[in-house]
């Protein structure tokens, strides 16, 4: 197995593609062949064709943050703001697809994965940047969305979820914790869509560097995850 990114990739040097923005997140590579990304604090929603310039796709997002794809292709979004999990459909509107559990409204839903199952899968952190007023959950959490729209509590109590992603034969369910500690998380994934057997797979804390924390978080297809951290 390689173990440096420049025994992965051609060149291991990053290269800007487009700037002016305020916090971009959220990278989705397109089959089409474009790149999908937003920009959090500005709640906008990019394309961007190789070569090309950034083509605003969407306002007034919510604070859009993590995308994937689900079983059928279409774009799903977490919309922190909003506190609700929604689909993009080939019209240009959006279908919500998670915005409670247990008829408790979610936290501030973060990033999601899609599972071949048709599931989804995503994280549900920030209660403790809600006013006190709108909590309705008494912990940060990560939910499932079954194929029939049912939205199950997958774990609780977790510190603060943030980027999650599966092995490649889905056996494995990884999530980044960013705050307190700065950790990845692995779990069984069970053949009912649950997890277990918690367990730590990497400390990404560190004593020296000033920025960065784990957050957004990709697996290849041999099974090397890939997640932000500290510089």
């Amino acid at each position: 197995m390689a173990e440096t990114l420049s025994d992965i990739v051609e060149s291991s040097e990053a290269e800007r593609l487009a700037t002016g923005f305020v916090f971009t997140e959220g990278p989705l590579w397109h089959p089409d062949g474009y790149l999908l990304f937003v920009d959090i604090r500005r709640s906008q929603i990019f394309k961007l064709v190789p070569g090309g310039e950034p083509e605003l796709i969407r306002e007034n997002s919510g604070e859009s943050n993590g995308m994937t794809f689900d079983a059928h292709g279409r774009v799903v979004i977490c919309e922190m703001i909003n506190r609700q999990v929604t689909r993009m459909e080939a019209d240009g509107s959006y279908t919500v697809l998670a915005d409670r559990w247990d008829n408790q409204r979610l936290n501030r839903p973060n990033d999601v994965v899609g599972k071949s199952d048709g599931s989804l899968y995503f994280t549900n952190p920030g209660r403790e940047r809600l006013d006190p007023a709108q909590v309705d959950m008494a912990f940060n959490s990560v939910h499932r969305i079954r194929p029939d729209g049912t939205v199950d509590l997958i774990i609780p109590n977790f510190d603060y979820p943030n980027g999650l992603a599966f092995s490649p034969d889905e056996s494995v369910l990884y999530v980044a914790n960013t705050r307190p500690g700065q950790y990845i998380m692995a779990y069984d994934v069970n053949a009912d869509g649950t997890v277990s057997n918690g367990r730590h797979f990497g400390d990404m804390s560190s004593e020296v560097a000033t920025n960065g924390v784990p957050d957004g978080m990709k697996m290849d297809m041999e099974g090397r995850v890939y997640c932000t951290g500290p510089d």
